[in-house]
């Protein structure tokens, strides 16, 4: 081996935990199971076509949704006996509506 020059394979190190291992698409494709397992054991493979970083392979996360379903406390046909509020006079909607947007 040449003055510099390692056997270990071109990493670039990311935060403090997780190290990302750089992969051609040629690469990719020759050794995907390989770099399958490695993110499947939590590492990070970029994917590069050329110098260019095109995607990056990461562990799949599954997020509980924040979303609760409320059930109903009155069937939807008592809808019907809602009345509407109407505006005592007419209004522009668009120009309510940029007003609002303008506070943002």
């Amino acid at each position: 081996m040449g003055k510099g020059k390692t056997n270990l394979p071109i990493m670039v190190s990311y935060s403090h935990n997780i190290v990302m291992t750089k992969a051609k698409v040629s690469e990719l494709k020759a050794r995907l199971s390989a770099y399958l397992a490695e993110v499947r054991q939590g590492g990070v493979v970029v994917v590069y076509d050329r110098a260019n970083p095109i995607a990056v392979l990461t562990p799949f996360k599954e997020e509980n949704d924040d979303l609760v379903v409320v059930e109903e406390s009155s069937p939807p046909s008592d809808l019907k006996r809602i009345k509407g509020v109407r505006p005592r006079k007419p209004m522009n909607v668009d120009k309510l509506l940029q007003e609002l947007r303008q506070d943002r």
